[in-house]
Protein backbone atom coordinates (compact mmCIF):
# COMPACT_ATOMS: atom_id res chain seq x y z
CA UNK A 1 0.00 0.00 0.00
CA UNK A 2 1.61 3.61 -1.01
CA UNK A 3 2.06 5.76 1.97
CA UNK A 4 -1.02 7.89 4.14
CA UNK A 5 -0.93 11.09 3.36
CA UNK A 6 -2.41 12.43 7.10
CA UNK A 7 -4.21 14.64 7.84
CA UNK A 8 -6.15 15.55 11.37
CA UNK A 9 -9.57 15.73 9.58
CA UNK A 10 -10.66 14.48 6.71
CA UNK A 11 -14.51 15.39 5.10
CA UNK A 12 -15.30 13.11 2.45
CA UNK A 13 -17.67 14.83 -0.22
CA UNK A 14 -18.13 17.99 -2.35
CA UNK A 15 -21.69 18.99 -1.96
CA UNK A 16 -22.97 21.53 0.70
CA UNK A 17 -22.64 19.52 3.60
CA UNK A 18 -18.72 19.09 3.16
CA UNK A 19 -18.00 21.99 1.61
CA UNK A 20 -19.46 23.98 5.00
CA UNK A 21 -17.49 21.70 6.76
CA UNK A 22 -14.63 22.69 5.03
CA UNK A 23 -15.02 26.29 5.84
CA UNK A 24 -15.82 26.04 9.70
CA UNK A 25 -13.04 22.86 9.99
CA UNK A 26 -10.72 25.73 7.83
CA UNK A 27 -11.59 28.93 10.36
CA UNK A 28 -11.05 26.67 13.60
CA UNK A 29 -7.40 25.97 12.76
CA UNK A 30 -8.07 22.45 11.44
CA UNK A 31 -6.27 22.47 8.17
CA UNK A 32 -9.52 19.75 6.96
CA UNK A 33 -8.48 18.09 3.85
CA UNK A 34 -11.46 17.63 1.42
CA UNK A 35 -11.92 14.26 -0.56
CA UNK A 36 -14.56 15.52 -3.40
CA UNK A 37 -15.42 12.00 -4.53
CA UNK A 38 -15.87 11.27 -8.00
CA UNK A 39 -19.47 13.73 -8.68
CA UNK A 40 -17.70 17.18 -7.36
CA UNK A 41 -20.47 19.36 -6.02
CA UNK A 42 -22.79 16.65 -5.64
CA UNK A 43 -26.25 16.71 -6.85
CA UNK A 44 -26.73 20.83 -6.98
CA UNK A 45 -24.49 20.37 -10.63
CA UNK A 46 -27.00 18.66 -12.14
CA UNK A 47 -29.72 21.62 -10.79
CA UNK A 48 -30.20 24.86 -13.24
CA UNK A 49 -32.16 27.43 -11.58
CA UNK A 50 -31.62 27.52 -7.31
CA UNK A 51 -34.71 29.98 -6.38
CA UNK A 52 -34.58 28.89 -2.55
CA UNK A 53 -30.88 29.14 -1.60
CA UNK A 54 -30.93 32.32 1.40
CA UNK A 55 -29.90 36.06 0.24
CA UNK A 56 -30.11 34.97 -3.71
CA UNK A 57 -32.53 36.99 -4.36
CA UNK A 58 -32.45 36.79 -8.34
CA UNK A 59 -31.83 32.49 -8.14
CA UNK A 60 -28.58 31.27 -8.73
CA UNK A 61 -27.18 28.19 -11.47
CA UNK A 62 -26.26 25.34 -9.16
CA UNK A 63 -22.94 24.58 -10.91
CA UNK A 64 -22.63 28.43 -10.07
CA UNK A 65 -23.37 28.36 -6.19
CA UNK A 66 -21.12 24.70 -5.78
CA UNK A 67 -18.40 26.76 -7.48
CA UNK A 68 -18.70 29.55 -4.84
CA UNK A 69 -19.08 26.82 -2.65
CA UNK A 70 -15.55 25.89 -3.24
CA UNK A 71 -14.02 28.94 -3.97
CA UNK A 72 -14.95 29.30 -0.30
CA UNK A 73 -13.24 26.22 1.33
CA UNK A 74 -10.41 27.13 -0.62
CA UNK A 75 -10.19 30.75 0.63
CA UNK A 76 -9.40 29.42 4.61
CA UNK A 77 -6.75 26.90 2.90
CA UNK A 78 -8.69 23.52 3.09
CA UNK A 79 -6.46 20.79 1.61
CA UNK A 80 -8.41 20.17 -1.92
CA UNK A 81 -8.06 16.24 -3.25
CA UNK A 82 -9.99 15.35 -6.00
CA UNK A 83 -9.86 11.32 -5.82
CA UNK A 84 -12.62 8.99 -4.83
CA UNK A 85 -12.63 6.57 -1.69
CA UNK A 86 -13.14 3.34 -2.28
CA UNK A 87 -12.02 1.50 1.06
CA UNK A 88 -11.88 2.81 4.78
CA UNK A 89 -10.97 0.99 7.80
CA UNK A 90 -12.20 3.08 10.58
CA UNK A 91 -11.33 0.02 13.33
CA UNK A 92 -8.30 1.62 13.79
CA UNK A 93 -6.53 4.95 14.76
CA UNK A 94 -5.63 6.82 12.71
CA UNK A 95 -8.69 5.99 10.43
CA UNK A 96 -7.08 4.59 7.45
CA UNK A 97 -8.80 5.40 3.26
CA UNK A 98 -7.70 3.99 0.30
CA UNK A 99 -8.96 5.73 -3.02
CA UNK A 100 -8.35 5.30 -6.24
CA UNK A 101 -5.64 8.41 -6.61
CA UNK A 102 -3.66 7.73 -3.18
CA UNK A 103 -4.33 6.48 0.81
CA UNK A 104 -4.64 8.92 3.26
CA UNK A 105 -4.93 8.61 7.55
CA UNK A 106 -6.87 11.06 9.47
CA UNK A 107 -7.25 11.35 13.55
CA UNK A 108 -11.25 12.53 12.57
CA UNK A 109 -13.41 12.18 10.00
CA UNK A 110 -16.75 13.82 8.61
CA UNK A 111 -18.62 11.95 6.13
CA UNK A 112 -20.66 13.85 3.27
CA UNK A 113 -21.04 11.44 0.60
CA UNK A 114 -24.56 12.26 -0.06
CA UNK A 115 -27.25 10.34 -1.63
CA UNK A 116 -28.25 9.75 -5.10
CA UNK A 117 -31.67 9.88 -6.46
CA UNK A 118 -33.06 6.64 -8.33
CA UNK A 119 -33.74 7.27 -11.66
CA UNK A 120 -35.82 4.54 -14.12
CA UNK A 121 -32.98 4.27 -16.25
CA UNK A 122 -33.53 5.92 -19.21
CA UNK A 123 -31.27 7.50 -21.87
CA UNK A 124 -33.82 10.05 -22.17
CA UNK A 125 -33.49 11.03 -18.23
CA UNK A 126 -29.96 11.69 -18.90
CA UNK A 127 -30.66 13.81 -21.88
CA UNK A 128 -33.25 15.80 -20.80
CA UNK A 129 -31.72 16.32 -17.33
CA UNK A 130 -32.51 20.04 -15.87
CA UNK A 131 -34.41 20.39 -19.17
CA UNK A 132 -37.76 19.24 -17.77
CA UNK A 133 -36.28 15.47 -15.72
CA UNK A 134 -35.81 16.56 -12.16
CA UNK A 135 -35.81 14.44 -8.28
CA UNK A 136 -36.57 17.17 -6.09
CA UNK A 137 -40.06 18.87 -6.68
CA UNK A 138 -39.13 21.71 -3.99
CA UNK A 139 -35.86 22.45 -5.57
CA UNK A 140 -37.51 22.84 -9.04
CA UNK A 141 -41.43 22.58 -8.53
CA UNK A 142 -41.39 26.74 -8.99
CA UNK A 143 -40.52 26.23 -12.58
CA UNK A 144 -43.67 24.80 -13.65
CA UNK A 145 -46.55 27.05 -12.52
CA UNK A 146 -49.74 26.79 -14.27
CA UNK A 147 -47.43 23.91 -16.35
CA UNK A 148 -49.03 20.17 -16.75
CA UNK A 149 -46.50 18.06 -15.60
CA UNK A 150 -46.26 14.33 -14.15
CA UNK A 151 -44.57 12.16 -11.24
CA UNK A 152 -43.29 8.94 -10.83
CA UNK A 153 -43.66 6.46 -8.03
CA UNK A 154 -46.20 4.91 -5.59
CA UNK A 155 -44.79 5.28 -2.44
CA UNK A 156 -44.40 8.40 0.64
CA UNK A 157 -42.60 10.66 -1.25
CA UNK A 158 -43.69 10.46 -5.17
CA UNK A 159 -47.42 10.96 -3.10
CA UNK A 160 -45.77 13.89 -1.41
CA UNK A 161 -44.22 15.39 -4.32
CA UNK A 162 -47.64 15.05 -6.36
CA UNK A 163 -49.40 17.14 -3.50
CA UNK A 164 -46.45 19.66 -3.44
CA UNK A 165 -46.68 20.03 -7.15
CA UNK A 166 -50.43 20.22 -7.37
CA UNK A 167 -50.40 23.71 -5.54
CA UNK A 168 -47.92 25.34 -8.22
CA UNK A 169 -48.54 23.55 -11.76
CA UNK A 170 -51.95 23.31 -13.41
CA UNK A 171 -51.92 19.16 -13.80
CA UNK A 172 -49.92 16.67 -12.32
CA UNK A 173 -50.28 13.20 -13.63
CA UNK A 174 -48.72 10.55 -10.99
CA UNK A 175 -47.43 7.24 -12.97
CA UNK A 176 -47.24 4.50 -10.86
CA UNK A 177 -46.53 1.20 -11.65
CA UNK A 178 -48.78 -1.23 -9.83
CA UNK A 179 -52.94 -0.58 -9.35
CA UNK A 180 -52.17 -0.21 -5.32
CA UNK A 181 -49.74 2.53 -3.71
CA UNK A 182 -46.90 1.71 -0.90
CA UNK A 183 -48.00 4.60 0.94
CA UNK A 184 -49.61 5.66 4.50
CA UNK A 185 -53.47 5.73 4.59
CA UNK A 186 -53.65 9.41 5.66
CA UNK A 187 -51.06 10.18 2.15
CA UNK A 188 -53.48 8.55 0.04
CA UNK A 189 -56.46 9.91 1.13
CA UNK A 190 -54.96 13.21 0.84
CA UNK A 191 -53.93 12.37 -2.80
CA UNK A 192 -57.84 11.00 -3.85
CA UNK A 193 -58.90 14.37 -2.39
CA UNK A 194 -56.75 16.35 -5.14
CA UNK A 195 -57.68 13.32 -7.71
CA UNK A 196 -61.62 14.10 -6.99
CA UNK A 197 -60.22 18.10 -7.60
CA UNK A 198 -59.14 17.41 -10.75
CA UNK A 199 -55.38 18.60 -9.86
CA UNK A 200 -54.17 15.25 -9.92
CA UNK A 201 -54.54 12.31 -12.86
CA UNK A 202 -53.62 8.87 -11.84
CA UNK A 203 -52.10 6.38 -14.39
CA UNK A 204 -51.78 3.04 -13.02
CA UNK A 205 -50.27 -0.22 -13.90
CA UNK A 206 -48.05 1.78 -16.17
CA UNK A 207 -44.23 3.16 -16.49
CA UNK A 208 -43.01 5.13 -18.29
CA UNK A 209 -41.14 4.04 -21.93
CA UNK A 210 -39.59 7.19 -22.73
CA UNK A 211 -39.12 11.13 -22.21
CA UNK A 212 -39.87 13.07 -25.13
CA UNK A 213 -38.57 16.72 -25.90
CA UNK A 214 -36.82 18.94 -28.15
CA UNK A 215 -34.33 21.39 -28.29
CA UNK A 216 -36.06 23.67 -25.49
CA UNK A 217 -36.76 20.58 -23.21
CA UNK A 218 -39.07 17.74 -22.36
CA UNK A 219 -42.67 18.36 -24.10
CA UNK A 220 -44.11 14.68 -23.54
CA UNK A 221 -43.58 11.47 -21.84
CA UNK A 222 -44.44 7.98 -23.61
CA UNK A 223 -46.04 5.42 -20.71
CA UNK A 224 -46.82 2.01 -21.47
CA UNK A 225 -49.69 -0.16 -19.62
CA UNK A 226 -49.77 -3.39 -18.04
CA UNK A 227 -52.05 -4.68 -20.98
CA UNK A 228 -49.80 -3.25 -23.33
CA UNK A 229 -51.46 -0.58 -24.53
CA UNK A 230 -49.56 2.73 -24.49
CA UNK A 231 -50.19 6.51 -24.53
CA UNK A 232 -48.29 9.65 -24.86
CA UNK A 233 -48.54 12.16 -22.20
CA UNK A 234 -48.31 16.14 -22.91
CA UNK A 235 -46.55 17.49 -20.19
CA UNK A 236 -43.33 19.78 -19.77
CA UNK A 237 -41.64 18.57 -17.21
CA UNK A 238 -41.43 14.96 -14.89
CA UNK A 239 -40.43 14.42 -11.47
CA UNK A 240 -38.66 10.95 -10.45
CA UNK A 241 -39.67 10.13 -6.82
CA UNK A 242 -38.94 6.42 -6.68
CA UNK A 243 -36.24 7.08 -3.65
CA UNK A 244 -32.86 8.18 -2.56
CA UNK A 245 -29.93 5.76 -2.53
CA UNK A 246 -27.25 7.27 0.33
CA UNK A 247 -23.46 6.58 -0.76
CA UNK A 248 -23.23 4.18 2.44
CA UNK A 249 -21.53 0.95 0.77
CA UNK A 250 -18.30 1.78 1.85
CA UNK A 251 -19.28 1.95 5.20
CA UNK A 252 -21.04 -1.17 5.61
CA UNK A 253 -20.39 -3.46 8.61
CA UNK A 254 -18.58 -0.44 10.26
CA UNK A 255 -21.17 2.21 10.83
CA UNK A 256 -24.64 1.90 11.83
CA UNK A 257 -27.43 2.65 9.39
CA UNK A 258 -31.25 1.97 9.32
CA UNK A 259 -32.88 -0.31 6.83
CA UNK A 260 -32.32 1.62 3.92
CA UNK A 261 -28.43 2.63 4.42
CA UNK A 262 -28.57 6.14 5.74
CA UNK A 263 -26.04 6.46 8.73
CA UNK A 264 -27.34 6.27 12.49
CA UNK A 265 -26.55 9.65 14.10
CA UNK A 266 -26.95 10.84 18.07
CA UNK A 267 -28.86 13.80 17.19
CA UNK A 268 -30.38 15.81 20.38
CA UNK A 269 -29.63 18.60 21.68
CA UNK A 270 -27.01 18.33 23.82
CA UNK A 271 -23.73 18.41 21.00
CA UNK A 272 -22.34 15.89 18.88
CA UNK A 273 -25.64 15.78 16.53
CA UNK A 274 -23.83 14.51 13.46
CA UNK A 275 -21.89 11.43 15.70
CA UNK A 276 -21.76 7.96 14.48
CA UNK A 277 -21.31 4.59 16.48
CA UNK A 278 -17.47 5.36 16.43
CA UNK A 279 -15.99 8.32 18.67
CA UNK A 280 -14.73 10.87 15.56
CA UNK A 281 -16.62 10.10 12.74
CA UNK A 282 -19.30 12.03 11.93
CA UNK A 283 -22.05 11.97 9.03
CA UNK A 284 -23.40 15.68 7.66
CA UNK A 285 -25.83 15.89 4.91
CA UNK A 286 -27.99 13.83 2.49
CA UNK A 287 -25.80 10.69 3.41
CA UNK A 288 -28.16 10.64 7.22
CA UNK A 289 -31.15 12.58 6.39
CA UNK A 290 -33.76 11.00 3.86
CA UNK A 291 -36.73 13.60 5.39
CA UNK A 292 -35.28 17.34 4.66
CA UNK A 293 -32.70 16.66 1.76
CA UNK A 294 -31.84 20.25 0.82
CA UNK A 295 -28.86 22.69 0.04
CA UNK A 296 -29.42 24.31 3.19
CA UNK A 297 -30.38 21.79 5.55
CA UNK A 298 -27.14 19.69 4.60
CA UNK A 299 -25.31 22.75 4.91
CA UNK A 300 -26.36 23.41 8.21
CA UNK A 301 -25.47 19.70 9.34
CA UNK A 302 -22.23 20.49 7.84
CA UNK A 303 -21.32 23.33 10.22
CA UNK A 304 -22.74 21.10 13.26
CA UNK A 305 -20.27 18.37 12.35
CA UNK A 306 -17.23 20.83 11.92
CA UNK A 307 -17.54 22.46 15.41
CA UNK A 308 -18.53 18.78 16.83
CA UNK A 309 -14.98 17.52 15.21
CA UNK A 310 -12.83 20.67 16.43
CA UNK A 311 -14.71 19.45 19.84
CA UNK A 312 -13.46 16.45 19.55
CA UNK A 313 -10.04 16.81 18.41
CA UNK A 314 -9.45 19.57 20.94
CA UNK A 315 -9.95 16.70 23.48
CA UNK A 316 -7.21 14.56 21.75
CA UNK A 317 -4.93 17.16 22.36
CA UNK A 318 -5.75 18.22 25.64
Amino acid sequence: MSELTHSRLIILGSGPAGYTAAVYAARAGLKPTLITGMAQGGQLMTTTEVDNWPADVNGVQGPELMQRFLEHAERFGTNMIFDHINQVNLQQRPFNLIGDMGSYSCDALIIATGASAKYLGLPSEETFAGRGVSACATCDGFFYKDQDIAVVGGGNTAIEEALYLANIARTVTLIHRRENFRAEKIMIDRLLERVKEGKIILKLNATVDEILGDDKGVNSVRINYADNESEILAVTGIFIAIGHQPNTEIFKGQLDMDATGYLITKGGNDGNVGATNIPGVFAAGDVKDHIYRQAITSAASGCQAALDADHYLSGLTE
